[in-house]
């Protein structure tokens, strides 16, 4: 008889048996978490970026674009759902009929209370640790939008920008796409 204690960490296939009750689940490094629905400020910066960027990218066929909620497995224990998320034309093989399997290029998440150290802190390492090469944190409250970009296996912040400094988003993945934060979080 083994005496080797059980894993109690939790994969892909548990995720699939979590209730469809509204609330985000996510599995990171086999733990879950489930947050509430988003409020509507919330929703509407991630209704703005998502029009935006959408036309642009549709436009220049760059890739595809994908809201919440959306699966995106990493590995079989880590399984997330960003607030958005762009996969190249490049790298389109990752985008099948269910969900993204595979690390996306661009994720951004839109901070609130009961996301704001996951989002900072726990998520942020994960999508460095997996390798996404550009990952916006939006925050509602301070109407800002920090921009982190992989260099060397980790990211730099690149970006802080602010609505009260009339900065305008831009990235790399996206040439000559222009996004003034007014509009983002009108």
């Amino acid at each position: 008889m083994s005496t080797q204690p059980r894993s109690t960490r939790l994969t892909y296939e548990d995720y699939l048996l979590f209730p469809d009750d509204g609330k985000r689940h996510e599995l990171i490094q086999g733990d879950h978490s489930m947050t509430p629905a988003p409020s509507t400020k919330h929703q509407r910066i991630s209704r703005n970026l998502v029009i935006a960027m959408g036309a642009f990218i549709r436009q220049h066929a760059l890739g595809e674009l994908f809201d919440a909620p959306c699966d995106v497995i990493l590995s079989d224990e880590d399984v997330v759902q960003p607030d958005v998320l762009f996969v190249t034309s490049a790298r389109k093989g990752i985008v099948t009929d269910d969900n993204i399997k595979g690390v996306p290029d661009l994720v951004v998440e839109i901070l609130s209370d009961a996301t704001r150290k996951k989002d900072e802190v726990t998520k942020r390492k994960l999508y460095e640790r997996f390798g996404v090469s550009e990952y916006w944190i939006v925050d509602p409250e301070l109407e800002t939008v920090k921009v982190f970009r992989l260099g060397h296996h980790q990211y730099i912040r690149t970006a802080e920008l602010s609505t009260e400094a009339h900065d305008t988003l831009t990235t790399p993945l996206l040439p000559e796409f222009r996004l003034p934060l007014a509009d983002l979080f009108e």
